[in-house]
Formats: structure tokens, sequence, C-alpha cells
């Protein structure tokens, strides 16, 4: 049986969501983290060297990476669900959204995130304006493809769109990238709530509240109220 060892308030939520959406029988393994520092604990290490989760482990088989993780579950147990065929026209925009997600607008928003708080809300930096003004291209972007479809990859929801919510969802509690001038991006959140997966999902995961929607964001069972 598959174990996803997860630490709350991270991607590894998408992990244990992805298999609600495929109905997949998996065992869970739960960490908290340090109430002080906010980092995973060190039990962590024990599973996987870097010590960070999601990790899942599959008889001998021990992978990390979230991205990794959806990749091997959709190829081994997915059977052609929430993936779309290389032959497919919609191909191409399940691939970049489905990397895209951590390359970048991940990456940029904990950038910007970790800038911000080291400088100060007072600072005259110019770095800041920079940052902010790379991270709304990108924000701009999103919203743009979300006025042209439903879901990233098209008309159908797929694990793209489970690789693009934790920046707008979970990552709210640690850093809001505000989306209230994105209607579109506001609707896509909107209808991935209605999924029975993504409901199921975010209870086993810990989160009292919808983590996207509900106006005291990320304040899951375990998150420490200073973050």
């Amino acid at each position: 049986m598959l174990t996803v060892h997860h630490l709350n308030v991270s991607q590894s939520e998408r992990i244990i969501w992805l298999l609600e959406e495929l109905e997949l029988e998996y065992e869970l393994q739960l960490y908290q983290r340090d109430p002080v520092t906010q980092f995973a604990p060190p039990e962590l290490r024990e599973v996987h060297p870097v010590g960070t989760a999601p990790v899942l482990v599959d008889d001998e088989v021990v992978l990390g990476e979230s991205g990794a993780i959806i990749e091997y579950i959709l190829a081994r147990y997915g059977e052609g669900r929430l993936a779309v065929p290389v032959a497919s026209p919609q191909y191409p925009d399940y691939l970049y959204w489905f990397h895209y997600a951590n390359a970048s607008l991940v990456s940029w928003s904990i950038v910007s995130w970790i800038t911000g708080t080291a400088l100060g809300p007072d600072s005259n930096s110019p770095l800041l304006p920079v940052l902010r003004q790379r991270l709304n291209r990108h924000l701009e972007m999103v919203e743009n493809r979300l006025s042209q479809a439903d879901y990233f990859a098209g008309a159908e929801f797929t694990a793209a769109d489970i690789m693009m919510h934790f920046p707008f969802g979970t990552m709210k509690a640690f850093y809001d990238l505000g989306i209230d001038n994105r209607p579109n991006i506001k609707a896509w959140l909107a209808r991935i709530s209605d999924h029975p997966g993504y409901q199921r999902g975010m209870k086993a995961a810990g989160h009292e509240q919808d983590p996207a929607l509900d106006g005291n964001t990320g304040r899951a069972i375990g998150l420490d109220s200073s973050t």
C-alpha cells in the first residue's frame, strides 16, 4: 500500500488530494511543524535525506518532490485519469502548467515573501517593487489563461490543477499572493472547491477550513498562529 509522509500545511497536500481524486488506498503518516521555526521535524530525515515533505513510499520506492510523486502515481496507478495523452492538442498546456507551478510561480512567490520579510515593510529597497512587478506578471499570465479555459489544461480538471492550486491555497498560510482583482483565478478556485476529492483531501490533510476560499485562510490544524 502507498504511504504518504505528510507535513501539515505543505505541498504534501497535493498528494493526499490526488489519491482521493483517484480513490486509491493509502496510509498517512502525519508530521507537525516546529511551533517556533515552522520547519519540518527531524523525524522526516529518517524517511528521506532532505527531511522535507511529501515523501511517498511504495514498497521499495522512496520518492520525494510533489511533482515527481504525482507523475509516479499517475503513471503507475492513474490508468489515464487526471493526465493528458501525449497525442492530445492539450498536452503542451498540461505539461507547461504542471511544471510551471513549482518551477516558476512558487519559486517567485517564495523569493518575494522571504525578501520582503527580511527587508521589512518600511524598506525603501528598489528590489521590492521589482520583485512585485515580476510576480504580478506571473499572476496576469495565470489570470489570462483562466479566461480562456476552465482549467489549466483546457476544459477538464487534471493534475496540472492540483499542482497549480498550492500557491493560491495552502501557501496563503505563509504568503498571500493577492487575487482580489483576479476574478478568473477566484472562479477556478471555487470550481475546484466543489470537487469531492478536493474536499476529502483537505479534510484528510488536516484543514479546518478551505485553505483557498475561507476568510481565515491557512489556519489549519497544527499551524502556529504567528505564521
